[in-house]
């Protein structure tokens, strides 16, 4: 599965170079197969990014920080490379989120809210919304973060956080690793992870982190 998906984009990116050399090739043309190559390479740098983490994780080799975060600044974090598409999209991104905090590792989980942001972007229509919601008690602080796109085929959402798993609406370019590095970020945290459809129609993902039991 790997394989394919590293051959993919090596193949589209054989070809754009091949294309590239063409002396006669017009300006046009050229800054065309210099983005689509871009794009490749984007692809292939966050796969093997992702398979390291990955990697990682599973060895065991990862000390997660339990420190206190606030839930604003993690996701105002992971949200910003996203605001440029967001922007052109003219999707609006919505935080709703005060003094709820919680303890964990901010570098691991703005990568696993990233994700979450990432597959709500890539599900929702131009002029949607992408909702991100905190709540605190005193057993948990949960973070909602849900899309009003086309929502989760109901056969998919028992199997989505499954590694290498591309659910019926899955994109062309989609992997099917990156909610499941997402949960094993979150569980390596004690805190859980659960997918479901928004009444209204969109997907939602409901994250709570759990408060240490003294």
């Amino acid at each position: 599965d790997i394989s394919h998906q590293l051959r993919t984009p090596l193949t589209s990116m054989n070809l754009a170079v091949s294309l590239l050399s063409k002396e006669d090739l017009s300006y046009d043309k050229r800054i065309v197969y210099s983005r689509q190559l871009k794009k490749q390479l984007e692809r292939i740098s966050w796969l093997v990014e992702a398979l390291l983490k990955i990697s990682k994780i599973d060895a065991g080799t990862v000390i997660f920080e339990r420190k206190p975060q606030l839930v604003k600044d993690i996701i105002t974090r992971a949200a910003e490379p996203f605001v440029i598409p967001m922007e052109l999209r003219e999707i609006d991104f919505v935080l709703h989120a005060d003094k709820e905090s919680f303890l964990g590792d901010a570098s691991w989980c703005v990568e696993a809210f990233g994700n979450l942001i990432k597959n709500c972007l890539e599900h929702t229509a131009e002029g949607g919304r992408i909702t991100v919601t905190a709540m605190e008690t005193a057993l948990y602080t949960e973070i909602i973060v849900e899309d009003n796109g086309e929502g989760f085929v109901k056969e998919d959402i028992p199997y989505l956080f499954e590694r290498f798993y591309k659910g019926q609406n899955a994109g062309e370019t989609s992997i099917g690793i990156g909610l499941s590095l997402t949960r094993m970020i979150l569980s390596a945290q004690e805190a859980t992870i659960l997918a479901k459809n928004v009444p209204d129609g969109g997907a939602s993902f409901v994250v709570r982190f759990y408060k240490q039991v003294i």
